[in-house]
């Protein structure tokens, strides 16, 4: 039964994650609310990931990370209901 749980954790987290991204373009135009949009992006960047070519298969290796401050707030919420539900 632990293993449920952590399961439901992490699905709670990358929902609130993705709220919080959605929430983060919604309001990224509009005066008031443009710093929820306001982050940084990090990893192996599109123009440059890692490419393994086996003759065979070609293996295409990269990961992209974008935090803002919508999706900082999302996880915390998140995070609050989780402890709520549980």
């Amino acid at each position: 039964m632990k293993w449920k749980s952590t399961i439901v954790f992490v699905l709670v987290l990358l929902t609130g994650a993705v709220v919080g991204g959605l929430i983060a373009q919604l309001t990224a135009g509009i005066p008031g609310l443009s710093w929820l949009a306001y982050g940084a992006s990090f990893g192996i960047s599109t123009g440059s990931p890692l490419v393994v070519d086996l003759a065979v298969i070609k293996l295409v290796f990269g990961c992209m990370v974008e935090i803002n401050i919508a999706t900082i707030l999302g996880i915390v919420a998140a995070l609050l209901l989780y402890r709520k539900l549980v």
